[in-house]
């Protein structure tokens, strides 16, 4: 039997660029896509009728950059990233556990209003596993385009933990090649350092990969059909990962002109990450367990991100927003904050952060002809709100409805973190 569903008297905002609210509108679904958009009709025979009453109704979130392995919660003390890693791949319970913990992750992305993420850097295979998972029913989650395993060098950014090792260029092809037998969506670098990994004041992000290195794991990822995309968090990491063939620069940093024209020649985009920046630049360091070097660097970082996103819109380069959920108080529930932060601090309109957030992502993503927008033909992702987000983002944070590809999550709820909620909050 064929199943229809009939979203009733419901405010559109479709996820196009110059999108306005439409009044009494209807979206059907039948058999997990969007069957029809129009005007409510009297009434939808052979449907489930499900009335809005008037609330939003839009395309669900796109998070293009998160870590499924950490909650973002805040910690009481640090812990070892690789020997944490290592202990929970190192036998099938531990290992059993480690899946648990992302697919909850996942799912949390999911209640929350995002119904597609991209992973950029997880546990071994877990990632392309839980995904894999979801395609067939095992586990509720969003759609999933995933990285698994990132790759990195000695001393890099997340090595041992989410990232693997190689020390020249045969040990990165070879790495790529094992990464591609988990028959991931895409393949992530860790080209420069981080702000929690930095040494010096005003260098967070080091140069850590050698050219030589970006450039052969990208000829081996695109030699086998896969996208890259890398962590890069300063102007000499993004001109090695750009003339070395990186699609997508993660983070970014403030871009000249021949910066610029790399992006344009290369048809690279800019993925927006302000959301883990925030704490670590803004909040009360006895808060945030941040040192004054942290704190420093973290500024350097947002500062670097929110140019890179103004210059890249102003030259026509395309911008997506992802969280880097997973980070300190860089939850799985806040992507809304990031759409916050993209209008606060770059200064676009309401509107286009919400339209980045679900169509420009899934142009980046190359998914745009399944979903990105209310549209027939494509996949029932949707997101419900009782108020009217391109008036107030803030309504984004408590969905009164999530739809993934038709299945319908009425009201839900995520726990949430008081500490993380309470800080954050004084940035919006």
């Amino acid at each position: 039997m064929r199943m229809k569903t009939a979203f009733v008297n419901c405010t559109l905002l479709d996820g196009t660029e110059n999108m306005a609210p439409q009044a009494g509108m209807a979206v059907v679904v039948e058999d997990g896509k969007i069957a029809l958009v129009e005007k409510a009709a009297a009434s939808y025979e052979g449907c489930e009728v499900v009335d809005l009453g008037g609330r939003y109704l839009m395309p669900g979130l796109i998070n293009l950059h998160l870590h499924l392995a950490s909650t973002g919660a805040p910690k009481k003390k640090e812990t070892d990233a690789a020997k944490l890693a290592s202990f929970l791949m190192g036998n099938p319970v531990t290992r059993a556990l480690a899946r648990s913990v992302c697919e909850k992750a996942a799912k949390t992305e999911l209640l929350s209003g995002v119904t597609t993420i991209r992973t950029v850097g997880g546990l071994d295979g877990v990632d392309s596993a839980i995904r894999d998972r979801v395609k067939t029913g095992k586990t509720v989650g969003p759609r999933m385009l995933v990285a698994d395993l990132a790759v990195t060098v000695p001393g890099g950014h997340m090595a041992g933990s989410v990232a693997a090792v190689a020390q020249t260029e045969e040990e990165c092809r070879a790495l790529v090649r094992r990464i591609a037998q988990g028959k991931p969506d895409l393949i992530k670098l860790m080209i420069t350092g981080g702000v929690l990994d930095a040494k010096v004041k005003g260098e967070p992000g080091v140069l850590r990969m050698p050219p030589e290195l970006v450039r052969a794991a990208c000829e081996e990822a695109h030699r086998l059909g896969y996208p890259v995309a890398a962590h890069v968090e300063s102007p000499e990491g993004v001109r090695v990962a750009l003339e070395n063939g990186v699609d997508t620069i993660e983070h970014g940093a403030a871009l000249d002109e021949a910066l610029v024209e790399l992006f344009q020649q290369r048809g690279a985009a800019h993925v927006c990450t302000i959301s883990p920046a925030v704490p670590l630049a803004m909040m009360d360091p006895q808060v945030v367990g941040s040192t004054e070097l942290t704190q420093y660097n973290g500024n350097v970082v947002f500062e670097g991100i929110v140019s890179c996103a103004k210059t890249a819109l102003a030259h026509g380069i395309p911008v997506g927003l992802g969280t880097d959920a997973g980070c300190p108080f860089t939850t799985h529930y806040d992507m809304w904050r990031e759409l916050q932060y993209f209008h606060k601090y770059v200064g676009v309109s309401r509107a286009f952060a919400l339209h980045t957030a679900t169509l420009k992502n899934a142009e980046i993503l190359g998914i745009a002809q399944k979903t990105g927008s209310v549209e027939a033909g494509k996949s029932a992702d949707l997101l419900v709100t009782d108020g009217d987000p391109l008036a107030d983002l803030t309504c984004l944070r408590a969905p009164y409805m999530v739809v993934m590809a038709g299945r319908v999550f009425a009201q839900p709820r995520v726990k949430k973190y008081p500490l993380v909620e309470q800080e954050l909050d004084k940035f919006l």
